[in-house]
């Protein structure tokens, strides 16, 4: 399991809201990196969608989780991920690769948007 999240959006602790900030701030800064998705704006908030294309890079941060498994269900909660019910959530937690300025790699969990994506607009 991996033991970073990749952070593109509204949960980075610098700018979470109220009600899932005190958990965002738990994350410990770990290294600015891209994934290999496709970024939209669904209005209210970001969302990606893990893609094949190397030309969709989105740049993020990676934050080492805390030991504290209460921390992955709240952010998994606050995104409505809900593993018993895939088909219904809101975004997914997938593990992908997050690459590092220097060209590394590490496993990391990511939020991806679950919906067809339709009208919205790509930004990345």
């Amino acid at each position: 399991m991996p033991e970073l999240l990749f952070i593109y959006g509204t949960l980075h602790p610098d700018r979470a809201p109220a009600d899932i900030a005190p958990t965002a701030r738990l994350l410990k800064p770990f290294a600015q990196a891209t994934i290999q998705a496709r970024l939209y704006d669904l209005g209210p908030y970001p969302g990606v969608q893990l893609s094949d294309a190397p030309s969709d890079i989105v740049p993020g941060e990676l934050f080492q989780l805390p030991d504290d498994t209460a921390v992955l269900t709240r952010l998994d909660d606050y995104e409505d991920f809900r593993p018993a019910d895939l088909v219904n959530s809101l975004f997914l937690r997938q593990c992908t690769l997050a690459t590092l300025e220097d060209g590394t790699q590490h496993p990391c969990w990511v939020y991806t948007y679950n919906h067809p994506v339709g009208a919205w607009r790509a930004l990345r």
